[in-house]
């Protein structure tokens, strides 16, 4: 792997992340029992709203 592929999979690590976290932070607040039930589904949803908001962010800036 190259320096330039690298950096480019930790940039794209670091976002999903961070959509990651903001999400999976959005359901916690927004439900209103948290069991593991919960947080499994918050979770689950969380990574699958992080990948399309990133696959987003890529088709609108075109990189």
């Amino acid at each position: 792997m190259t320096r330039r592929t690298a950096r480019a999979a930790l940039l794209a690590a670091g976002e999903l992340l961070a959509w990651w976290a903001a999400l999976a932070l959005l359901w916690l607040v927004l439900i209103s029992t948290v069991d593991t039930l919960e947080r499994i589904v918050g979770a689950s949803c969380a990574a699958a709203g992080a990948l399309l908001a990133r696959a987003g962010r890529r088709a609108v800036t075109w990189r």
